[in-house]
């Protein structure tokens, strides 16, 4: 948004001519009006980053992808419970209220799930920019509740046109057992059970070990050998364009 310093000058000058004031301060006023400008200037400036997310996969299609501007907390820690709204995406690849956080200054959603070898890009725009962090999350889908994603990024030190690359590795949410069981897993393997807010598995955030599948001799496992996945499982860059 644009101010006129002119008709600032000119506001501020007839009150103080209403109240019998002197050209002399009409004078000083400029300065206050340059200060006023400059702070609403700033109150207005924004900053905006682009961040792509690629799935490295060969068969494990990405739940819509989360991203979130933030300068507290943290969206995981390993050895760590997860949160519920982390459950709820790492199960389902519900990300409803991984977005709804009270810590977030901005968070945006890609559209829809992100299939293997594909790349998706999103925008957040903010006016903070001190201490200001990225957070992306997403699910891998033909699992029980395995995730990935980049976890409080610092991005205040990016210059305009400026970009971070990095790869990011499968976590294991443990709120659900890995049976990769028929109804279990919410992708196209199984279009199963998502969430569940039942916990029965070791309940704190951890590396995954990867899928088991029938080909290896789980034999009531529904994914088969084409599900595997080795890490990375992603490409995440962030670039500040504004």
């Amino acid at each position: 948004m644009r101010f006129s310093k002119s008709l600032l000058i000119i506001a501020l000058a007839g009150s103080l001519t209403a109240c019998g004031g002197s050209d002399k301060k009409t004078v000083d006023m400029t300065d206050s009006v340059d200060e006023m400008t400059n702070q609403m200037g700033e109150m207005a400036e924004s900053h905006q980053f682009t961040v792509q997310v690629t799935n490295l996969t060969a068969a494990q299609p990405f739940s819509p992808v989360a991203v979130i501007a933030h300068t507290d907390g943290m969206l995981w820690q390993i050895g760590e419970p997860a949160s519920s709204a982390l459950e709820l995406m790492a199960e389902g690849g519900d990300n409803s209220e991984l977005l709804a956080s009270e810590y977030n200054l901005q968070s945006a959603s890609a559209e829809s799930p992100l299939p293997p070898g594909q790349q998706v890009t999103m925008v957040l725009t903010t006016g903070e920019l001190d201490s200001l962090k990225i957070s992306v999350a997403t699910m891998l889908v033909n699992t029980n509740d395995a995730f990935t994603g980049l976890n409080a990024i610092d991005v205040s030190s990016l210059a305009v046109n400026e970009s971070l690359s990095r790869t990011s590795f499968s976590y294991d949410a443990g709120t659900e057992a890995n049976s990769e069981a028929a109804g279990t897993i919410p992708g196209p393997a199984d279009s199963g059970e998502g969430f569940n807010e039942m916990r029965d598995d070791i309940n704190r955030v951890a590396m995954h070990p990867g899928v088991v599948t029938q080909d290896d001799g789980l034999a009531s496992s529904v994914l088969t050998s084409q599900y595997k996945f080795d890490n990375p499982v992603a490409r995440i860059v962030i670039t500040r364009t504004q």
